[in-house]
């Protein structure tokens, strides 16, 4: 019989036009702190449990198609942080999903759509 698997983590790989760009983002406006940056390469960022990694790529549109979704506690306030920069995706405003979860979306510089969400109860 199988072993079963769990699956503990997921890490985001985000395409960056500029690593550097990217992870000071990350940093600045989010509370990352910086775990690796060689522009023209490949860049981390970190909080918590969760990471963030950038890979070179020189196409927008692959960015633009692009996007992940972190779980956060505290989202009220990791909203209104985005919101003091300006930074929160005008469709994409604090709710709360028909699944149950509150959650807004933001734009990275390259274009990257990220979700961040609250587990809630539908």
């Amino acid at each position: 019989m199988p072993k079963t698997v769990s699956y503990v983590i997921a890490t985001p790989v985000l395409a960056s036009l500029d690593i550097e760009k990217s992870v000071e983002f990350f940093c600045s406006k989010l509370g990352f702190s910086e775990i690796y940056a060689e522009q023209g390469s490949y860049g981390i960022v970190s909080s918590g449990l969760v990471s963030i990694h950038f890979w070179a790529c020189s196409d927008r549109r692959i960015a633009e198609a692009t996007g992940c979704r972190i779980g956060v506690q505290g989202i009220e306030e990791l909203f209104e942080r985005c919101s003091g920069h300006g930074i929160v995706h005008p469709n994409a405003s604090l709710a709360t999903a028909p699944w149950g979860n509150k959650e807004f979306g933001i734009l990275d510089p390259d274009g990257n759509l990220v979700t961040f969400f609250e587990p809630g109860s539908a």
